[in-house]
Parts: C-alpha cells; structure tokens; sequence
C-alpha cells in the first residue's frame, strides 16, 4: 500500500472524498474552498486505518471480541468494548504510517511557523457523518495535542474510538458490518476558544424543523462542555431572509473549559462574565451567514461546530455534516400534543421535541447503572455523554438538571423521537424511583407533572390542500409554538397577542419596570415574541395587536398594584388604545413601540404590521397614530388596523376607514357590547349569541362600508370554528380573511375552499 494513500490535506480534499477520509474531513476539506474560515491540518484516511488493523494483526482479536455480542446484555457490551478499545490502543503504530503522519505533522508546523505545534485530532468515521447515518459523538476528540509522541498516541486512542459501547451499538442497530466502517482522524491547528468562546449551530431550529432560522449555541472556552450538556449556553436564532436576530437567551455559562498543564479542565466563570453574552451581535451575524453558506453549499440543513481563536481574535468552523432528525422526515405531519389535565407542575425546564409522555422516574448518577433502567421509564440524571445512549433508547422521556438545547441529551432525544426537559436544576433531587410522572414537552417551557396524565395527540397532513380565494390565517399568542405551526398552509397571522407574552416572559407591570430601570427586559422580551411569530410565517402579514390588559389583568402582573385603578366594570374600562395617550400611561406604551421598530427595523421583519383594539372614536385613534409616529413607527412605512369590536366602529366604520388601512373583526366584544351582555356573566350565557341579527348585521355593514374605502376586513375570534354556518355568512358578506386557532386551520381552509366552490 502506497503511503501516499495514508495522509491528505484538508485543502485536497471534497466531498468525493467520504469513503476515503470520512464525511467529517471530506467536508472540512469542502468548506476550505468556499469563502468559510477552516482551521489547516490534514487528515488520515480510512486506507491508513486498514492498514493499522492489518499490520499490528489486532483484526482477529477485534473479531473475536464482537463474535456472539449481545447489545441488549449492558455489562457484557462493556466488557467487550474495554477490550477491544486497549487491544487497539496498546499496539505499535507501524513504521511506514508513523512516519508519513509525523513528515505531514512537520509540515503543518513549517505552516504555521512553530515547531511541534499544538493541534486538535477528531475522528472522522466512514458512516459516521452520511446523512442515512449520522449519530452525535460517537468516536472521540483529543485536545491541546503537541509533539510527535503525543500526536501518534492520540491517533491510536482515536482510532480505539470506532469501537466505544455507543458506536458498537449504533452498528449493530443500523446492520453496518464493524469492519465496513473505517475511521480517519482530522489533525487541525489548535483553536484557542479556551480565550475566547465556541459553540455548535444549526441551519434550522432543531426542535421543530423550521429551516429559515440558523439557531446558534455558545458558551467560553472549549466546545465540549456544551455538547455534554455540562453548560448552559447562550442561545441566539437568526432568520435568514434578514440575517436579523431574532432572539438572544442568556445561558448560565458557570463554567468553560480550558488549558491547563499539557491538558483541559473546567474552571468556574467570574459573575460578570456569566452575565454577558458570549458573543457580540456582529458575531452572530456572521456566524450565520458563514452558516447559511454552508447550508447552501451542501443543499441540505447543516449541524455546525465552531470556534473563536483568542490569539487570532477570529472565527472559524470545526465541523460541519449534515442535520439528520428533520432533513429525512418524510412529509408534512403536523402533530399537536396537548394535555387533557393539569395540575402545579413538579419541575420547569427547556423543552426538547413537542412531545408529551409518561413513566416511572429512574434516577441515574452514572452510565454504568444504566442496566437498571426499565424500557419506557422516564430517564432523569444530571447530564447525559455519549455513553447514555444505549439507555437513553429505552426511556420513554429524559429529563437533566443541565444542558441546553443543543447538549447531547437534546440532540439524541431528537434523533430518538424522546420528548426531554434540560436545565430543571433539581430534577435528580427534586424526584425519586418509582415516582410516575408526565414529562411535557408541547411547549418551549418544559414542565414534569406527578401522576401520568391523560394527553392528546391529533395529526394533520399539511400537503396537497386547495388554494382559497379568502385567506385563512391563524390566532396565535404563544410565541413558542410559532415555528412549530410555521408549516401550516395559512396566510399568515390574523391576530397575535401581546398579553402572552408578558404574562409569560415579563410578568411584571411595564410601569414597575420603569420604576426599577428594566425597560429592556420589557422590550427584549416583546421584540423576541413577535420577531418569532413574525419569522415564522414570513413573508406573509402577521397583525400584531397592542396590549389589550383590562386593568384587573394588568393588576395581577408584578407591582400592577400601584398603577392601576380598582374598576368596577374593567371590560369597558381602561382599556385598549385609551391607555396609550393617557399620561399615566405613556411611557408604557413607549416600550411597546419600540420593541415593534426593533422587529421591523433590526431584524427586518416588514411582513408584521400593527391592530389598535379597543379604539372608541376616530379622535382617538388619530390620537394614538401621532403618538406611535412619535415613537418610531411611521405610518409612512407601515400599515396599521383597527379592530372592530364596538357599535362606534360600526357606525362610524367610514371615519375609521380614513383613517386606518383595515379591520379586523373581535366578534366577542361586539357581540357583548351590541346586545349589552357581560360574554363572562353565567346568567346571561344564553344570551350571548353572535348570530343575533344585530350582530350579523352589523359585522355586514363593516365589511360593505370598508370595501367602498378600499380596505380589507378580517375576522378573530370562535365563531368560525364553533358555530355552524358562520363561515358561509362571512363569505356570503365578502369577508377578505378568517382568523382561527392553530387545531382548526386546515378544517376551516377546507371548510372555505368548499364553499367557495359551491
């Protein structure tokens, strides 16, 4: 065998070149030809591999080892891979391959000008980053390598790798033969992130499979911790389209990873640092384009490794293969879980996979016990490596005290379709063996409930649904399931809600922050909320209605106390676009236009547009207009609604009509306030009928009167989906759109395009 054929430069190398180096240096060598920052190295190759096996003789022993394995017998599977990790871990290197590795390790360091430099080797196994088969962390990596002795013994050791419980099991799941599958190892400069930050990425969200998002993780130092779950990283998404970022979350980062004595260690994060974001806006944005790049490049969703060198105070991508859980799901399922009863929940965290399910909680504080884990049981352990894998098959849920979105027992929940909670915090203190629990994943908040609840699962085949000449767009509040509904066939969003979002991501009186000069919590969390609904159904409108609290709701938030009155009536209280221009007030609504600009502005979400509710009078509403121009949202570049929902909007419909580029239907309140009925009031519940005549008449006399100024008229609200016949009078009254709630879109879009066709 030539010994040519035994060392490659990364820069030779392309994607042709899987079967001879490995998808994850084919790659690397790929993204050296793009305008995409590669750490130099080399890489051997699988003949190298070969060759080792063969010329040490270890191949009959390896065989020996594998005959008759079991993978289902827990501590016999780690019997024999200890052994057959030394077995190829103690052999010599051969002559002819230890020197052509050490003349192409010389040659690096002529390279980079230092002698005996210090590098990073990866593995980079024949099967392991192909698309039909690809597993997080099977094989190993080894850091802060330097010098000849050490470079070859970390060859050995990576090598030895191929054969860690996990991969054997991963093979003999998937029917690969052991001996079809080779490994090379990668050889790169090694990238000082320990002064500086790194990170993994993904060219989609991860959770859901909505692909117009890059959805990036980091934290400081070495990026190990992160995919091992031992830190909480930053998380920030960034849409595509704009290269906009979307949303910033601020991870604990208590500890990074760095060099010490020849080797790595962990080391605790100073406060100050903890509270600052690993990386700068400019950073991400860049990493994003390089990422999108990437994407674009391959044709296919990217799984991305990266790095800051501190020396060099530059970017580069470690590794990029392909994302594998979504880029082979086949069709368009949408799958909706919900709980059918709820109780307090026992524990909150990060919610992988919008799943739910349930079983008895088995606590592990080490792999090596992983034989007592019963299939179907819920999995709970501090963290997971890629050593839990084969006892992460058998959980029907797992749940970590920590670990982020992109931490190894996020990816392989995802890749085992198992929903999973990170970051609980308590979870290994908080719960016990034996306890049955529900594991609730249908949401971004991730919560463990005692008892295994009953819950719902409803799916929906999105393909192949009529075009409909009246738009059919979706209610939404939560911000978290956006990306989830974001392939829905709709036309984008009648109303989204502002009250969910601070109920659930400020929860405090916008006031109160104010007082306490937090405004930016306010406005970070409002500009996340809408930014990601906004995405998700970009390009397509999304109408964003200003805060409609009435002054109880209000009251309920932190410090809401002391702002807002004791009304004995808050329906038709202070309310609504009153608020906005009342001095008490003001500043509040500041807040809420700003965070507005931020979505359209900086991250370049036109496609979300503005409804004013509650808006009594024409006077009223101009007030409002002057005051939102005065807050950075000029009419001259943004469309804004009035919600029609009073017998004023009905009446003076043409003075509303000038003044405003659309309406939009609350068919509730218009009912209540037409037939003067509290919709709340158990008494008069017989009386709350939205197909009353005058209710009827007056949703008609709307949409005529706003189509003789030219101005679409929507719909928001129950009626659509709950009371039959209500579509076909909407149509009959030329309704433009019809706003409903995310479980009943597609009946209601097959519900239009019959109708329409009749």
């Amino acid at each position: 065998m030539s010994r040519d054929s035994f060392v490659r430069w990364l820069e030779e190398l392309s994607g042709d070149d899987t079967d001879a180096v490995g998808g994850k240096s084919a790659n690397l060598g790929e993204l050296a030809d793009l305008d995409v920052p590669v750490l130099p190295g080399f890489t051997t190759t699988a003949s190298a591999y070969d060759y080792y096996v063969e010329a040490t003789g270890i191949h009959v022993e390896i065989e020996s080892q594998l005959e008759g394995l079991d993978v289902d017998d827990v501590a016999d599977l780690q019997r024999r891979g200890e052994r057959i990790r030394r077995t190829i871990s103690e052999a010599s290197m051969p002559p002819a391959l230890e020197s052509t590795i050490l003349d192409r390790y010389a040659e690096l360091g002529d390279e980079l000008g230092i002698d005996d430099p210090e590098v990073a080797v990866r593995s980079s196994a024949t099967a392991e980053d192909l698309p039909e088969a690809s597993f997080a962390g099977q094989q190993e990596t080894f850091l802060n390598v330097a010098g000849e002795t050490e470079l070859l013994e970390s060859i050995k050791h990576c090598f030895a790798s191929l054969f860690t419980d996990r991969a054997i099991v991963y093979r003999e799941n998937n029917d690969f033969d052991h001996f079809d599958v080779k490994l090379a190892c990668a050889v790169q400069k090694m990238g000082r992130a320990d002064l500086a930050s790194s990170g993994v990425l993904f060219t989609l969200d991860p959770d859901t499979g909505f692909d117009e998002v890059v959805t990036i993780e980091a934290a400081y130092g070495f990026g190990e911790p992160i995919v091992q779950g031992v830190v909480d990283p930053d998380r920030y998404v960034v849409f595509k389209p704009t290269t906009g970022i979307v949303e910033k979350e601020l991870g604990g980062k208590s500890q990074r990873m760095v060099r010490r004595n020849g080797g790595t260690k962990l080391e605790s994060v100073p406060e100050a640092e903890r509270e600052q974001f690993a990386l700068s806006d400019d950073r991400i944005t860049e990493l994003a384009t390089y990422a999108t790049r990437i994407e674009e490049h391959f044709g296919t969703s990217q799984d991305v490794e990266w790095l800051i060198d501190g020396d060099l105070d530059e970017l580069f991508v470690v590794q990029a293969r392909p994302e594998t859980v979504h880029g082979s799901a086949e069709g368009n399922v949408l799958r909706t879980y919900s709980l059918e009863e709820t109780d307090e929940p026992l524990l909150e965290g990060v919610a992988i996979g919008n799943a739910i399910a349930g079983g008895a909680v088995h606590v592990l504080s080490d792999h090596r016990e992983m034989d007592q884990v019963e299939e179907g049981d819920v999995l709970v352990t501090e963290m997971t490596d890629p050593d839990w894998v084969p006892v992460m098959k058998r959980a029907s849920a797992i749940v970590t005290d920590r670990g982020g979105k992109t931490s190894h027992a996020a990816i392989v929940s995802r890749e085992l379709g198992i929903p999973a909670i990170v970051r609980t915090g308590t979870a290994t203190d908080s719960l016990s063996n034996g306890d049955a629990v529900t594991v609730d994943c249908s949401t971004d908040t991730g919560r463990v409930y005692a008892g295994e609840l009953e819950f719902d699962v409803t799916e929906e085949v999105v393909d192949d649904l009529p075009e409909t000449d009246t738009d059919v767009r979706l209610i939404l509040g939560d911000p978290g399931r956006a990306f989830a509904l974001a392939d829905l066939p709709v036309d984008g969003v009648g109303l989204a809600r502002e009250e969910f979002i601070v109920t659930s991501h400020v929860g405090s009186h916008p006031l109160e922050l104010l007082d306490r000069g937090e405004e930016e919590q306010f406005i970070d969390a409002l500009r996340t909320g809408i930014a990601k609904i906004g995405a998700a159904f970009y390009p397509d409108e999304v109408l964003f209605r200003l805060s409609d609290f009435k002054t109880d709701e209000y009251r309920n938030l932190e410090g809401g106390w002391k702002y807002e009155p004791d009304e004995a009536n808050p329906m038709i209280g202070w309310r609504g676009a009153s608020r906005y221009y009342d001095e008490e007030f003001r500043e509040a609504f500041r807040l809420e236009c700003e965070a507005l600009r931020r979505v359209r502005d900086d991250v370049g979400l036109e496609n979300v547009t503005v409804m004013i509710p509650f808006c009594r009078t024409p006077e009223e509403g101009e007030r409002v207009l002057e005051l939102m121009d005065e807050f950075g949202l000029s009419r001259d570049d943004m469309d804004v609604y009035v919600m029609a929902e009073l017998p004023a909007n009905v009446v003076l419909a043409d003075r509303f009509a000038e003044l405003f580029d659309g309406f939009s239907i609350g068919s509730n309140d218009l009912t209540q306030l037409t037939l003067g009925v509290d919709r709340n009031s158990e008494q008069l519940a017989s009386l709350f009928d939205e197909t009353n005549d005058a209710v009827t008449r007056s949703i008609s006399e709307v949409i005529e009167e706003a189509h003789r100024h030219d101005r679409p008229v929507g719909i928001c609200g129950d009626a659509p989906s709950t009371i039959d016949g209500y579509t076909e009078f909407l149509l009959e009254a030329g309704i433009d759109s019809i706003s409903v709630s995310p479980d009943v879109a597609v009946e209601t879009l097959l519900t239009v395009a019959e109708l329409e066709s009749s």
